[in-house]
């Protein structure tokens, strides 16, 4: 009896963690990290982590960004087109910003959700559960 109690209380504490993990990973937000920078044919190729941590997975996500140079003049709009993206999926994306070096990039300013949308139509998702970050210590996002 011992050991039936011992095996059921594992395997009540695994079903436990594993909706405990489920439950952390959703956390019901688009996530935008700016990963790297790097120099590219006289421009600025940055790289993106994208995860969605809703329960919508989305066919088309594209965001407006307002890139502003070191004396905080906003140089470029840009249209970052991320594509489809999977409820629960990380994906990862390359953008080139030409002719302006990475080290004149003082800023990158999600100014809007383009296109947010899945099977279901138009979201709000991308626009109203964004979190934002960069790893690039001379590159805020935001």
């Amino acid at each position: 009896m011992a050991l039936f109690n011992q095996i059921a209380g594992t395997a009540v504490m695994a079903a436990a963690l594993c909706s405990a993990g489920a439950l952390w990973a959703q956390t019901g937000n688009i996530e935008l990290e700016l990963n790297t920078a790097a120099e590219v044919n006289g421009g600025c190729r940055l790289t993106y982590v994208a995860t969605n941590s809703t329960a919508v997975s989305l066919d088309k996500m594209t965001y407006e960004v307002a890139v502003y140079d070191v004396d905080a003049f906003v140089k470029l709009l840009l249209e970052l087109e991320f594509g489809g993206l999977p409820s629960g999926k990380t994906r990862v994306l390359q953008f080139d910003v030409p002719e302006m070096a990475c080290g004149m990039i003082s800023r990158i300013l999600v100014n809007k959700s383009v296109e947010c949308n899945a099977a279901e139509g138009a979201q709000t998702i991308c626009e109203t559960n964004q979190i934002l970050s960069s790893r690039v210590r001379t590159i805020a996002f935001n």
